[in-house]
């Protein structure tokens, strides 16, 4: 007997690198993450994930990574953007910042990221932020939410 569950845990990538997205989801993917489920372009990313947490029978993400490339504060912004019904709804945000400046660090927090975590370039510790990250997603569920 094969049975079908629509609400099973998963993550949205929102990235606008096609390449760094298989990468980071591979790694994810290795560390034990739920399903990834990649969101490109800013742009089509929110409106695909404001139609999903609005919709009549939602099908949510348990967690939301932002890992935008194409201007230095598009991360920003689109946390900005997402943060009130990511909020509302109980589904972090974690964002992937370039680097390691608690300035920026602090202006994600602010707008509503959960999490800042860093993009390497060294293979080893890219791999442990992924795992890092694999860690903060099963530390954030909810447990009151099985079975709904």
């Amino acid at each position: 007997m094969h049975s079908t569950v629509e609400n099973t845990p998963y993550l949205a990538l929102v990235d606008d690198d096609a390449h760094s997205a298989r990468m980071l989801t591979r790694v994810l993917l290795a560390h034990g993450s739920p399903r990834v489920e990649l969101f490109g372009e800013s742009d089509v990313a929110m409106e695909q994930l404001m139609r999903q947490l609005a919709g009549p029978v939602r099908i949510c993400p348990t967690l939301v990574l932002v890992d935008l490339k194409s201007h230095s504060d598009a991360n920003l912004e689109f946390v900005t953007a997402l943060s009130p019904m990511a909020t509302t709804l109980a589904i972090p945000i974690a964002v992937m910042a370039q680097q390691a400046d608690r300035h920026i660090a602090d202006a994600l927090h602010h707008a509503g990221a959960a999490a800042v975590f860093l993009r390497h370039a060294d293979l080893p510790a890219y791999r442990r932020e992924a795992a890092n990250i694999v860690s903060f997603w099963a530390r954030s569920q909810r447990l009151d939410t099985v079975g709904m």
